[in-house]
């Protein structure tokens, strides 16, 4: 079925003041390319390329739906009841066909789409080449990182997940899944390698650009994808290229990170961009911050209520580390909300906490970065998706999978937790460090609890509240299944089986 997009204004990722598009793209997602007389003009290029972002404005896309996903692991629990979101967490194949994570496989497929349409017919534009490289970056970034989240979400060695050859249109019919989650990961490494070498560093950026992919962001992902892969030495390799490139650094507060101010700063790589209302009545990026925040706001907005801190995250802290304050509200904490001063407790969270990290926007009087329609509740904080310190622990990882030492890395993390330097750290250093660091971030636990090999255990355990309750009971994590999520059932019935599902869901 084809899409129509009209006046495509806002790609998500930073095409912040670039013109509306006034003219249809016709999209067909998954299908054959695009047809009629578009793809002539350095417009129409632009057009293609705000299009890539469409989907990123779904609250399904990066805020509420994947971390249903991101739920499961030990560091949060659903925060009240929702009978879907509870069967996610527990492994519970009931939810399979259900709406909360159905549409993750569509989403990215159709972003790959998009980015294949501009890869396809945006070589052949009479433009400004240094416009037409950035767009192309743009669009072989896009599909790398499409195919990333794929990869780790739904493949393993078993399975891959289709790879649409875009030198080879075959319209609707449907694709077979590769054989491996590694032919995957060799795609996205093919189309990231691409992407850096397009794309131009962030520091190039005039303010319009901000959010756009660029070259250090491509680097990252290659980092973490091989990181994935367990191919150590490419993860080293490409972390050093962030790192050596000199563009980023450790902000001194990690508080800091989380404030609209630093949204563009030395730690930011890649992220959500977002905004309350600036472009339209119901702002644009992801909601998260709004789907952690207590669930009706204390009668001042319309939080969500979900995804809230255990105990057992809480207790990971070291006694003096900085960063547990930063991350989680505890009943008692006092902080700001719409001006005002208040003292934290919830009618509404299971555990009795929440996550502080994403508050700020919702601590200036009269809700000024918050989107108005508190039913897509955007803020002007970007969502890391990837950030510095996370480059500088996956390095760390790197190394101490050789067999080589990580304690620069691995202080570096610590020094600014307030935290004195260890010695000879290993990986349960290196664990706690990234738990401590990224917990309620995309940089997504639960798939490190899996890729560690330490889910089926984690999750064999109770979790607590605030008060030392069980608020979650223990889990059967079965490590041949569970390892992956299973196939959307929509896209196993619309293929008649031609893409399968994971084994055992």
């Amino acid at each position: 079925m084809k899409r129509i997009i009209k006046n495509i204004t806002l790609a998500l990722t930073g095409i912040s003041l670039l013109a509306a598009c006034n003219k249809r793209l016709e999209i067909t997602p998954e299908g054959a390319p695009t047809s009629g007389n578009f793809w002539q003009t350095a417009a129409d290029a632009v057009s293609g390329e705000n299009a890539m972002y469409d989907q990123f404005d779904n609250e399904d896309f990066y805020g509420r739906g994947y971390w249903w996903f991101i739920n499961a692991s030990d560091d949060m629990v659903t925060g009240r009841v929702k009978a879907q979101g509870d069967n996610i967490k527990n492994f519970n194949s009931s939810f399979i066909g259900g709406a909360y994570t159905e549409t993750q496989w569509k989403m990215r497929y159709i972003v790959i789409k998009r980015a294949n349409d501009v890869i396809l017919h945006v070589p052949s534009i009479n433009m400004d080449e240094a416009l037409k490289n950035r767009i192309l970056g743009e669009a072989y970034f896009l599909s790398g990182l499409m195919y990333f989240e794929l990869a780790y979400t739904y493949g393993d060695a078993r399975a891959g997940v289709p790879i649409v050859n875009r030198d080879s249109i075959v319209g609707d019919k449907p694709i077979p899944r590769s054989a491996n989650v590694n032919l995957v990961y060799e795609y996205v490494e093919s189309e990231l390698k691409k992407a850096a070498t397009l794309l131009p560093y962030f520091d190039t950026y005039t303010t319009d650009k901000y959010g756009k992919p660029h070259k250090t962001a491509a680097y990252a992902f290659l980092s973490k994808m091989f990181l994935y892969k367990k191919d150590y030495a490419n993860a080293a390799k490409y972390a050093d290229s962030v790192i050596l490139s000199g563009k980023h650094k450790l902000l001194d507060n990690f508080a800091d990170v989380f404030t609209i101010a630093n949204n563009w700063t030395g730690e930011y790589i890649w992220s959500v961009y977002s905004y309350s209302n600036t472009k339209g009545s119901s702002g644009w990026g992801s909601i998260l911050p709004g789907v952690m925040l207590e669930n009706k706001g204390w009668g001042a907005y319309n939080g969500w209520g979900y995804y809230m801190p255990t105990k057992e995250l809480y207790d990971a802290y070291e006694f003096g580390d900085n960063r547990r304050e930063a991350t989680i509200l505890k009943p008692g904490d006092l902080f700001m909300f719409f001006g005002n001063q208040m003292s934290y407790s919830s009618t509404n969270s299971l555990s009795g906490y929440q996550f502080r990290k994403y508050m700020e926007p919702f601590s200036y009087p009269g809700g000024i970065h918050l989107s108005p329609n508190g039913d897509h509740p955007t803020t002007d904080l970007n969502l890391p998706l990837i950030r510095y310190a996370e480059v500088i622990l996956i390095k760390a990882e790197a190394k101490l999978m050789q067999g080589q030492n990580a304690d620069a890395e691995i202080n570096m993390i610590r020094h600014r937790a307030g935290l004195a330097d260890t010695t000879n750290a290993d990986m349960n250093e290196l664990k706690i460090q990234r738990r401590c660091e990224l917990a309620g971030e995309w940089a997504n636990r639960h798939f490190d609890l899996v890729r560690w090999g330490d889910a089926q255990a984690a999750y064999a355990q109770p979790l607590h509240g605030a008060t030392g309750n069980v608020v979650w009971p223990a889990r059967t994590f079965n490590p041949a299944i569970h390892n992956v999520w299973p196939v959307p059932q929509t896209e196993v019935t619309s293929s008649n089986g031609v893409v399968t599902q994971n084994a055992g869901w």
